[in-house]
């Protein structure tokens, strides 16, 4: 203990100089013998590269631990969520399935054919053709496509406008603001059938409404079907003011972003005929009703 004392004070004391000249000796040496000292460094770092991977596990194991965690505590929120959505699917699909069955009776009962699909083909809008006086589109589709002249042309939203000018690489669409459009349509609420009439201003307005007409905004308009050349139950608008003999409709589509359509093939199914029979005449029919 008598030895130790002074000792451990004389280190204390030349502690900082004793590192100073270590250090100044391990640079000089690293300088004058390159290959010496980098062995030593490569052995030292291997032997303790065991010692800190040893250390390094306990961290690992421990973010491993709070990762598993924090996945749990997800788990279990996405699983509590998962299971209000599983109990709402079955409650529809139970709607669903009771619906299907009463649409299967009641067409049993009415003998109802449901009509064949409709094809469609879509094409990408290439040039505005309008102007002050005209509303229409270019589309990169033509007759080589299958587009032929009345054609419905939609979008995702609803009904665009109808095929006016086929070519064989393009074709000419008429927007339903043109003036020149004119669309059956009925109220999807009220049922009042009506025309919808473009006037070129970005709301058109319904024609040759029912005298009792009671229409009121925020109601859907659809197509009616009536005519043959357009699909019933097309979205094409909202009543936006019902007023003084009036009647204007926002249309669903928004021009601006007018990119991609649609044109439905709806004429060629709605005319072909029966399979097994010749399709009739127009006087063929006049002769069956009279």
């Amino acid at each position: 203990m008598r030895l130790a004392v002074p000792f451990k004070g004389m280190v204390q004391r030349f502690a900082l100089l004793s590192l100073v000249l270590a250090a100044f000796g391990l640079m000089i040496l690293g300088k004058a013998e390159t290959v010496l000292v980098e062995r030593m460094r490569t052995g030292v770092t291997d032997v303790v590269a065991p010692v800190l991977d040893a250390l390094s596990r306990p961290v690992a194991t421990m973010a491993e631990i709070v990762d598993n965690l924090r996945d749990l505590t997800r788990l279990r929120s996405d699983n509590t969520r998962l299971r209000g959505q599983i109990e709402r699917l079955n409650a529809w699909h139970g709607v669903a399935l009771r619906l299907e069955a009463d649409n299967r009776t009641l067409r049993g009962l009415l003998n109802f054919t449901p009509g064949e699909r409709a094809t469609f083909v879509s094409a990408r809008v290439i040039a505005d053709g309008g102007g002050p006086f005209v509303r229409s589109v270019i589309v990169n589709a033509g007759a080589r496509d299958g587009l032929r002249k009345g054609q419905a042309v939609v979008t995702g939203a609803g009904l665009v406008g109808r095929v006016s000018e086929t070519g064989g690489r393009s074709a000419r669409v008429l927007l339903l603001t043109d003036l020149n459009s004119r669309i059956p349509v009925v109220a999807e609420q009220s049922r009042t059938r009506a025309i919808l009439a473009g006037d070129n201003s970005a709301r058109p307005r319904l024609v040759f409404l029912p005298e009792n007409a009671k229409l009121v905004p925020g109601e859907r308009i659809v197509t009616s079907g009536h005519g043959g050349a357009l699909p019933a139950g097309l979205l094409v608008g909202i009543v936006t003011s019902a007023g003084e003999g009036t009647v204007r409709i926002e249309p669903i589509v928004d021009w601006d972003q007018l990119e991609y359509v649609r044109m439905i093939d709806f004429e060629s199914v709605t005319m072909k005929p029966e399979p097994g029979k010749p399709a009739s005449s127009g006087g063929e029919r006049r002769r069956g009703g009279s």
